[in-house]
């Protein structure tokens, strides 16, 4: 069992250059595989199709062995944590709403977060009133709520300090190997991925030529 991606074709509207080109990649659980590109690369395209949150135009995408399937009623095997943790939060909500809205047993299981991951102080607050690095920790916990199978991590600590990224992904990792979750970390940022990953793949190398 893995998540999956096999001649994955994508581009946007019916006649736009293709962003993803037959790309087959592979993420065992408990693995983190790094997906290195530049900006506009299409590796967060690509992140995208792998939760299931767009549709292959080719190609297959599967999770288990079953396409992902966010918003049917059931928690999507395959959760994606964005860069912007602040523009996925509801600005009306506070913290313990917005993850009590994801969690499966609601508040319960939010008074039950792990302190170090969310510290309860943060939890009466609004978004605006914390900060890059909070907001990505709640982001982290929201996707993490859903025991997912699999963890898109797209870009998650691009803006924040060396620091902060520090602590975040010692959280992160920590979860993973404990539940066995795998990962795809996606960064332009090769050191950081060599630093968290257990291999690293380059896009660009993923890619076929363009289709004519």
């Amino acid at each position: 069992m893995s998540l999956r991606a096999r001649d994955v074709w994508f581009r946007y509207g019916r006649t736009g250059p293709w962003v993803v080109r037959g790309v087959d990649l592979d993420v065992e659980p408990g693995e983190v595989v790094g997906l290195h590109g530049a900006s506009g690369s299409g590796k967060s395209t690509l992140g995208r199709l792998l939760a299931g949150l767009d549709r292959p135009r080719r190609g297959v995408v599967e999770a288990d062995g079953a396409a992902p399937r966010p918003g049917e009623g059931v928690p999507n095997p395959v959760q994606l944590a964005f860069q912007d943790a602040h523009s996925a939060m509801d600005p009306r909500w506070r913290v313990s709403e917005v993850l009590a809205e994801t969690a499966p047993g609601g508040g319960a299981e939010v008074a039950a977060l792990d302190p170090v991951l969310v510290p309860p102080a943060l939890l009466d607050r609004f978004p605006h009133e914390i900060s890059g690095g909070e907001a990505q920790r709640v982001n982290l916990a929201r996707a993490l709520l859903t025991s997912p199978r699999y963890l898109v991590a797209d870009e998650i600590t691009a803006s924040l300090d060396a620091i902060t990224q520090a602590v975040i992904w010692r959280l992160l990792l920590e979860r993973v190997r404990a539940d066995r979750i795998g990962v795809l970390a996606v960064s332009h940022d090769r050191p950081l991925l060599d630093a968290v990953a257990d291999r690293v793949v380059d896009l660009a190398a993923l890619q076929a030529e363009p289709a004519r």
